[in-house]
């Protein structure tokens, strides 16, 4: 006989009764929790003795469910009760048991772990009811504690709602939330139990139903009896008390998810996944045909939440999943997306072909459509589906060259950076891009993109090793996380950004050289005219009043006449000496009139001694410039008075050699070095600016077998005709 069903079925009747595996109204629901550490695992057999009794319970059920199950003969009155396979369930509950194991293994008081446990017990006892009730439920006779699997059966499933409610809102701490999300999810749970104890102990039938049953079941065991019409009422309340709790469950999740930080978070997300990931799989397994199939797809929705939520546990940094989350999204999304557009175009085929050709035709014209049509179809779609979830970053090149057009288009920093920071966000497809660049004089130059959101994180943008600003992006996101591909086009991205922050370093460098070279030549040309007007102008004045003296004293005092020329003689030889060290602090005469080789050989024997021998050596130099000639001569004649006033050398040699277009200078010396903790003086200073001055560099070393080498690099720039 089959019995009529009831008015509103117990949770049992609430699972799809396909003949396999029935969709789980357990953790097949999405979850989210926050994530604080887990408590520190207690050592010692305490911990063994408190856990190994639930996989012995567990695999005890599933062995005997199996069994009764394999002894149950076909058409049996317990079948028509409860239908369908029972050891998938009991498989079901052998997972969530082993996951609860591994949790309370580490920690047994984890409050995760122990819901767990119990949705694992809850399905071998389950599996296992049904099985002892498909076997011992027959139409002549009713085999002993049957009523009893029957209630387990059809009744305690009530409690799965407030069980996976319970699940989610203690992940991953094992505890409630603090404050009042915490209260309003115990208020919660506890209502929901509550309700679930109406649905056990209420009637089991409906208003004018009646159940035809084997002699000796009765499916209102255990019940209290009560009107129709409370019972009616009470599944109302029940229902809606169940709906509101879970949905207070979610939102105390949802509010965990959003306080936790750090390792937290990374465990919440792997929760995250897991809705995710069901939620595509329950989508697709909408539109897969086959009763096998379907019943995999439940079974492993099922069991998703469960293991994605241990793995959180246990090992939440196994894979990054924030890379995990982004690859499901994009995949997942260009799955249904293409199921989809199968489904409109094999409907499209049949609705155009109809009946018109034969199924050789109609496989050949497809594949045609195929290879013409719906291949790239595909293929656009599921770049479409990218770059709305992603963005372009995929797309390496266009990306780089998008940017390189847009900072080709600009000359302006401050719009170069915007270009970088826009780049960032449309590749990436992020909500907030800044590009910071340091400026001379501890200045920022920013250009944003965005709202700044709270959490972000900087990387540094540099230039041939060296840090010339910062690119900020939120810390937080699907679209944040980046892989190894992800991490090379941000690198290519921020080369970009860091030769458009050079560029308007460079340029500001060179707006600040500009300057200091307008007003270094304002000084010397002041200093030229106040040493002209102030010095040679009043010397050259008063030896014409001293001509003029002994021109009047010539005819009436022929001696004094004398004297005061012999006087003027003098005055002007002095301003004669005045004139060349005016000139000399323009250009040393020696390069005029000997050049820089035969000059600093002048310069060498001058500074030569009994204790110091000083030597030049040259190659071929060609033809130098002004400029290099006299920043290597200033060089040189510093170095060697730092030799000769502080090295306590014996010997000292000067090397010059032209490479290409650079005048190469060394200066070398045998003598005690500089002290690795003395500041560079003024000497030193001087030296690297007359380098720095035509683009070159020096810089000095102090050998470990002794001595000083200072080496100067000056480009030489093309020399003009003179003639």
């Amino acid at each position: 006989m089959r019995p009529e069903a009831p008015s509103y079925p117990p949770a049992r009747l609430l699972r799809a009764r396909a003949g396999g595996v029935r969709p789980a109204s357990g953790p097949g629901v999405a979850h989210n929790d926050a994530v604080t550490t887990t408590a520190a695992p207690v050592p010692g057999s305490r911990v063994t003795w408190r856990v190994l009794p639930l996989p012995a319970v567990i695999l005890v059920c599933f062995a005997l469910t199996v069994a009764l199950e394999v002894a149950t003969p076909h058409g049996t009155a317990g079948a028509v009760l409860a239908p369908g396979l029972s050891w998938p369930y009991a498989l079901l509950g052998c997972v969530y048991g082993a996951l609860a194991t591994l949790v309370l293994r580490r920690d047994p008081r984890q409050g995760f772990g122990w819901a767990l446990a119990w949705l694992g017990l809850f399905w071998v006892l389950d599996a296992l009811a049904q099985a002892y009730v498909q076997l011992g439920v027959r139409t002549d006779q009713v085999a002993p504690a049957a009523n009893v699997a029957l209630w387990f059966l059809n009744r305690v499933g009530a409690y799965l709602p407030a069980s996976v409610a319970a699940l989610v809102v203690l992940f991953p701490t094992g505890h409630h939330l603090r404050g009042r999300w915490g209260r309003a999810s115990k208020i919660a749970l506890t209502a929901m139990v509550a309700g679930a104890t109406v649905v056990v102990l209420a009637p089991a039938r409906g208003a004018g139903a009646r159940v035809r049953l084997p002699a000796g079941v009765d499916l209102d065991w255990g019940s209290i009896p009560m009107p129709e019409a409370l019972a009616s009422r009470a599944q109302l309340a029940v229902q809606v008390v169940s709906t509101v709790g879970f949905l207070v469950a979610v939102a105390a999740v949802v509010v965990r998810y959003r306080r936790s930080t750090g390792l937290e978070r990374t465990r919440m997300r792997w929760l995250v996944w897991a809705v995710v990931a069901m939620t595509f799989l329950v989508v697709l397994g909408i539109v897969v045909d086959g009763p096998g199939v379907r019943d995999v797809f439940t079974f492993v929705i099922s069991v998703l939440p469960a293991v994605a939520m241990t793995v959180g546990i246990l090992r939440p940094e196994v894979v990054v999943v924030e890379d995990l989350l982004s690859g499901t999204l994009v995949y997942g999304l260009l799955s249904i997306a293409l199921v989809a557009v199968d489904l409109l175009v094999l409907s499209a085929i049949t609705h155009l072909l109809g009946d018109a050709l034969d199924r050789q035709q109609t496989v050949l014209v497809a594949l045609l459509l195929t290879a013409l049509l719906y291949s790239p179809l595909r293929a656009r779609l599921a770049l479409v589906v990218r770059r709305l979830v992603l963005g372009t970053r995929a797309e390496r090149y266009d990306a780089v060259a998008g940017l390189a057009s847009s900072l080709e288009s600009t000359d302006d920093g401050a719009e170069q950076l915007a270009a970088v920071a826009q780049a960032v966000a449309r590749a990436f497809r992020v909500r907030f891009v800044a590009v910071e660049v340091d400026r001379s004089g501890g200045e920022q130059l920013v250009a944003t993109y965005g709202e700044r959101p709270p959490h972000v994180r900087t990387l540094p943008i540099r230039y041939r090793d060296e840090v010339v600003g910062q690119l900020v992006l939120p810390a937080q996101g699907v679209r944040s996380r980046l892989t190894g591909r992800d991490e090379q086009l941000l690198g290519d991205l921020v080369r970009q950004a860091a030769t458009a922050a050079r560029t308007s370093r460079l340029a500001e460098q060179l707006q600040d050289s500009r300057e200091r070279i307008v007003v270094a030549r304002e000084e010397e040309r002041r200093r030229i005219r106040r040493d002209l007007h102030d010095g040679l102008g009043p010397s050259l004045s008063g030896a014409v009043f001293q001509l003029e003296s002994a021109r009047l004293l010539v005819d009436r005092d022929p001696e004094a006449a004398a004297d005061q020329l012999e006087s003027t003689r003098t005055y002007l030889q002095e301003t004669i000496a005045d004139v060349r060290r005016l000139v000399h602090d323009l250009r040393p005469p020696a390069l005029d009139d000997r050049g820089l080789v035969a000059a600093l050989c002048q310069q060498a024997e001058r500074l030569s001694g009994d204790d110091l021998s000083v030597t030049v050596e040259a190659g071929p130099l060609g033809d130098l410039s002004a400029a290099a000639e006299v920043a290597a001569y200033r060089i040189a004649g510093e170095a060697l008075t730092n030799v000769v006033r502080h090295a306590r050398a014996h010997r000292c040699t000067i090397t010059l050699r032209r490479a290409a277009d650079l005048l190469l200078l060394e200066v070398r010396d045998d003598g005690q070095g500089i002290p690795a903790d003395l500041e560079a003086g003024v000497g030193l200073l001087s030296m690297r600016e007359r380098a720095a001055e035509l683009g070159g560099r020096t810089e000095v070393q102090c050998p470990v077998d002794g001595g000083t080498v200072v080496r100067a690099e000056l480009p030489l720039h093309p020399v003009r005709s003179t003639s």
